[in-house]
């Protein structure tokens, strides 16, 4: 038997994953939902550049311990529509992730955010904290005033360079930059293959330019979401792919744990994508949380001090 070229197997991916999703109309852009599992309802964002695709692992892990994994594409990204004229601002996206999830009748949920979906979930959850159960934040920023993109992105923020550097992006520089940053050698080739078919989409990539232009790193934003997060009334932890090289565990990390307040961040396997190679332990910490842990009080979090260590961090 021929065995598939790693081209071909993506491509495989990609439409196994369509198939196993279905529409989801929200004004302003329709996207796409992958829900499997019964139970208390878990909304996973994503980040960039990537797609609900990352969580494909996750979403099988929560939905075997009892609860129902629910991830959406968001606009301009994965097989979400891409509309030229969509406000991609976080604060702008956390009122459509509200809007999605009203979609969905969902009243209260458990929170996981990723990446750039972390600043979208924060300021979502400080539009409606009382629909929020739990939070988990997985390698994410809150320093939003004083970050910088990754230097492999900052091409892609311009109108005119991005467009060059993205027509320059092929399967083996891309699967470089997955490598160095993303992912592990232990995630196999088809799989980042994956990961750049669904950024270019139908629009050969022109979504995620604007989606990332649309980064909102300013000092307002980041005051609002911090002043949130200090006065959060559900329970929180900080899980992170600890091989990180672009949002480091020892900096971003640190500063995220500070600003939930818990005393711990929980060191998983993996780079930036940690869910890749650690989605087992990401869904059964996320139930752990779901399951009536209390979340700690940042006066709790301030005597115990900045460890970091692979115990629940609420323990």
């Amino acid at each position: 038997m021929m065995r598939r070229r790693p081209s071909d197997a993506a491509r495989h991916l990609v439409e196994a994953w369509r198939a196993r999703g279905r529409p989801l109309v929200v004004p302003g852009a329709s996207t796409r939902v992958w829900q499997q599992g019964e139970g208390e309802p878990v909304v996973c964002l994503h980040g960039m550049p990537a797609s609900s695709f990352t969580y494909r692992n996750v979403l099988a892990g929560l939905a075997a311990r009892g609860l129902r994994g629910v991830a959406f594409d968001m606009p301009g990204l994965g097989l979400a529509e891409r509309p030229e004229g969509f406000d991609y601002r976080w604060s702008s996206q956390a009122l459509w992730t509200l809007a999605a999830v009203d979609a969905l009748g969902l009243r209260r949920f458990h929170l996981v955010v990723h990446d750039s979906g972390g600043p979208i979930g924060f300021e979502l959850a400080r539009l409606a904290p009382e629909r929020i159960a739990s939070l988990t934040a997985l390698n994410t920023l809150v320093n939003c005033a004083t970050a910088r993109r990754p230097p492999e992105m900052e091409p892609y923020a311009h109108r005119v360079v991005g467009r060059l550097w993205l027509a320059l992006t092929n399967p083996l520089t891309f699967e470089l930059g997955m490598r160095r940053i993303g992912v592990t050698h232990a995630v196999p080739r088809e799989v980042i293959l994956a990961y750049l078919l669904l950024l270019r989409g139908n629009d050969r990539g022109l979504g995620m330019l604007r989606a990332i232009r649309g980064f909102e790193l300013t000092a307002e934003f980041e005051r609002r979401i911090r002043g949130h997060l200090a006065r959060r009334p559900y329970p929180a932890q900080v899980l992170w792919g600890r091989w990180d090289p672009g949002l480091k565990l020892a900096t971003t990390g640190e500063d995220v744990r500070a600003a939930l307040g818990v005393s711990a961040v929980c060191r998983l396997n993996g780079k930036h994508f940690v869910q890749e190679e650690s989605a087992g332990e990401i869904a059964r910490l996320v139930a752990l949380l779901a399951g009536g842990q209390p979340g700690e009080s940042r006066h709790e979090s301030a005597r115990q001090g900045s460890r970091s260590e692979t115990m629940p961090p609420w323990k």
